[in-house]
């Protein structure tokens, strides 16, 4: 880990990537890249330095994004509606423009960027939510992707006291629960150190979103992986748990597995299967389920257990009953964009849209396959 302690001071900062949830938070970087940065399967931060902002500057970051906060309020209308404006001098432009966008979507949530923002000295991470909430008492909700290794890590009080300051929802890449899973696409965390953090994330009142990547045991270890996964998360009890389906970008370790042939990708189909397992065997928990990710072979896969665990295995269910060419059609509509459901396909102009395009792109049962795996790397 690289402390730059004496960096000079460059103006407002963002990362790369956030949940989608957080689509609509302010986003402040107060690491940059991943402490880790091994996971195969991953395209991001791969050729780059990890490091933590000094705690000023972050800071500096905040103060920017409110004074530009409070000008672009100003020139709010009667209403108060957010309306373009004129006449504000930017000296920092990202800062203003990050400050209109969030004003813009209601300015009530934070995403603390990028991999793992609770690697930093908890006593800074106090103080910087203690600094966000003094500029923007309002916001409900801060969130921050964290590391299971590193959670696991954390004293009880420390995690205790960020989430007193502020931080009220910590999202974790788990991925799988299978430690075959975890040591094959370089995790660098076992199953019970997965199982440990979510708990204690869970101990110290803060809300748990934990993910799980469809297909990443590949084809030899796609059972195990949807059971062992929904075994772990069965002992965590997270507040969600998100579908993150395996797409495989040329740029990700992972692709030269599989180019090589030494990694067999799930279809679709046996997604659905491997999906169909898990969701069976998520038991004894109250977690909401969601599949919040264009990724996600079925958009409207979710709901709280246990009381929606029926019509969620209702939906895989229901594409594994479609005839070949049917589940062909709905892959590529989905990967397109023109489906999110299954019931989508019963609209008839969403239904000649997809049949224009698998027409056009030439599906065949053989290629299929190739096509939507091709399709899916758009979106990573």
């Amino acid at each position: 880990m690289t402390l730059h302690k004496n960096d000079t001071y460059n103006g407002f900062e963002q990362g790369p990537i956030r949940p989608p949830s957080e689509a609509y938070s302010l986003l402040l970087r107060l690491t940059r890249n991943c402490p880790w940065n091994h996971c195969a399967f991953c395209p991001v931060y791969k050729g780059t330095r990890f490091s933590v902002r000094p705690v000023a500057h972050i800071k500096r970051d905040i103060d920017a994004v409110h004074r530009y906060v409070e000008m672009v309020r100003q020139k709010a209308d009667a209403t108060g509606r957010i309306q373009q404006v004129k006449g504000i001098e930017a000296d920092d432009l990202p800062a203003s423009r990050a400050a209109f966008n969030w004003l813009t979507y209601g300015a009530t949530s934070v995403f603390l960027q990028d991999a793992n923002s609770l690697i930093m000295a908890p006593p800074d991470l106090v103080k910087i939510l203690t600094h966000l909430k003094t500029r923007f008492p309002w916001v409900e909700r801060v969130t921050s992707y964290a590391r299971s290794h590193t959670v696991a890590r954390m004293q009880d009080d420390d995690l205790k006291s960020i989430g007193e300051a502020g931080l009220n929802r910590i999202h974790i890449g788990l991925e799988s629960g299978c430690d075959e899973v975890l040591k094959m696409v370089k995790k660098g965390v076992t199953r019970e150190r997965q199982i440990q953090a979510g708990r204690r994330v869970k101990k110290a009142g803060i809300e748990l979103s934990e993910y799980y990547m469809p297909g990443l045991g590949g084809r030899a270890l796609s059972a195990e992986h949807a059971r062992q996964t929904a075994s772990a998360l069965n002992q965590i009890n997270p507040d969600f748990i998100r579908l993150r389906t395996l797409a495989i970008p040329n740029r990700a370790p992972l692709s030269e597995d599989y180019q090589a042939g030494r990694f067999e990708k799930c279809t679709d189909v046996m997604a659905a299967e491997e999906i169909l397992t898990f969701i069976k065997a998520l038991d004894g928990i109250t977690s909401v389920v969601k599949s919040d990710h264009v990724l996600n072979l079925f958009g409207d896969l979710e709901g709280t257990l246990p009381h929606d665990k029926e019509r969620m295995l209702a939906i895989p269910r229901a594409f594994l009953a479609l005839e070949p060419k049917r589940q062909r059609l709905y892959q590529v509509g989905r990967r397109l964009g023109i489906f999110s459901s299954l019931s989508d396909m019963e609209d008839p102009h969403r239904l000649a849209d997809a049949e224009r395009a698998y027409r056009q792109l030439g599906v065949t049962p053989d290629n299929a396959d190739e096509i939507v795996n091709e399709l899916m790397k758009r979106f990573i």
